[in-house]
């Protein structure tokens, strides 16, 4: 049977991420040293002691996912003899799990990660401005039912304009990521009942990812990628698209 690492992306953040790992295992700690002064910035001191909000920060939350994924990985490797690239088939990441994978499979090495990703983080932060984007999950629906309440929920009734709301994921299993203006994310997380979807649930992120909205992030880690070091990974990497 083969072996995939898929590893997760934003919203899998929480207080205290990471810590029983650096308290067990030198490699993890080595591995959030090495974040944190590629970022000049105590970050492991804010996963393991922080609040929600700090950690949910998409500056904060892209750096420290990746962090404490390729520990994981680390782990395996120096304290179980784990050979990655002769164990697994291919690695795979959820939005921005896929440099989390890349970093495992050595196409980047991991201050060259912490920093695209806290550049990735400050860039969609400052697509728009805090507040004013929303992502939710629409359960049990299918694209159809997603474009529909997309249709629907994305004119704002007071100026009758159109505003940015999109499907952003198709995770399957019926499970269908909006992401957009809040306004209108609020308006679909109110309208998808009576458009036959079972449940619309906020996600915990704090900026409207894989939207239009992102065109400016977008820009600007073109450039960073540009000009960053990408080796050959050691086992294949799927691609997000």
């Amino acid at each position: 049977m083969a072996l995939a690492f898929v590893f997760p992306g934003q919203g899998s953040q929480a207080p205290g991420m990471g810590r029983d790992l650096a308290e067990a295992f030198p490699i993890a700690r080595e591995v959030f040293q090495e974040v944190d002064d590629a970022l000049k910035q105590k970050l492991s001191k804010l996963m393991f002691e922080g609040q929600a909000i700090d950690i949910t920060l998409t500056s904060n939350a892209q750096p420290a996912l990746m962090a404490v994924s390729v520990a994981v990985v680390r782990v395996l490797e120096k304290e179980g003899g784990f050979d990655l690239a002769s164990k697994v088939a291919l690695v795979a990441g959820h939005s921005l799990g896929e440099y989390s994978a890349l970093t495992a499979a050595r196409a980047f090495d991991l201050s060259t990660a912490a920093k695209l990703l806290r550049l990735r983080g400050d860039a969609m932060q400052a697509a728009t401005p805090a507040g004013t984007g929303a992502m939710a999950a629409l359960l049990g629906a299918d694209t159809a039912q997603a474009l529909a309440i997309c249709e629907a929920a994305k004119i704002d009734p007071e100026t009758e304009k159109a505003e940015v709301l999109e499907i952003a994921n198709d995770n399957g299993g019926g499970q269908i990521v909006i992401s957009g203006a809040a306004g209108a994310v609020e308006r679909a997380i109110a309208a998808a009942p009576g458009l036959g979807v079972r449940r619309a649930l906020p996600l915990p992120v704090s900026a409207p990812f894989h939207c239009a909205l992102m065109a400016p992030a977008a820009d600007a880690m073109a450039e960073a990628l540009d000009g960053a070091t990408i080796t050959a990974p050691v086992v294949p990497v799927v691609a997000n698209v």
